[in-house]
């Protein structure tokens, strides 16, 4: 046996030396990982979320209050809209498929109302079709994330939404042309 192994070795590419270990700064701290600098938002930020699924709600905030983000959460349109007329947040991210009242009408309900009209929403979906994003941005979405998301695409479509004092804000509401015959 011991010849046998001795024949193998031989042939065997040399095994790859062990991934160096991370440099540590003297105070502790690992080296960035990201390429650019993230532009966080001010961490006193509210942000509410409404989906009925508890695994994208729990992802959120997870994410959000990692960078110190407030998040309150809700399970249907219908409880998410009462939830942001009684404390208006910063943002809302809002699911399209929900129990009874979908995203888009629960959308709708924010535009038209002059509480919530200048909220940025960012839309959520499990499906990525372009009419949804579409049909989305034409009724008054910020932004549209499909799931399953990475907390890096998080970051990325807030800071989209961002203003110079690092607050999410509406870029120039879409303005939609006059019905033809008017």
């Amino acid at each position: 046996m011991a010849l046998l192994s001795k024949f193998r070795n031989l042939f065997q590419a040399p095994s790859a030396p062990a991934a160096p270990l991370p440099i540590i700064d003297p105070t502790g701290h690992l080296p960035e990982r990201r390429v650019r600098p993230r532009l966080n938002a001010r961490p006193d930020l509210r942000i509410v979320v409404i989906d009925d699924s508890a695994t994208v709600c729990a992802a959120l905030r997870k994410i959000l209050q990692s960078i110190g983000l407030n998040v309150r959460i809700a399970g249907d349109a219908e409880n998410g809209l009462a939830m942001v007329m009684a404390d208006p947040p910063d943002l809302i991210f809002l699911d399209i498929v929900l129990p009874q009242m979908n995203g888009f009408s629960a959308l709708r309900v924010l535009r038209r109302n002059a509480l919530t009209r200048a909220i940025p929403v960012i839309m959520i979906s499990g499906n990525e079709q372009a009419t949804e994003q579409f049909f989305g941005s034409a009724i008054g979405a910020d932004d549209f994330m499909k799931k399953p998301f990475s907390r890096l695409e998080v970051f990325e479509r807030i800071e989209r939404l961002l203003d110079e004092q690092h607050v999410p804000r509406r870029k120039t509401p879409m303005t939609m042309p006059a019905p033809l015959g008017s």
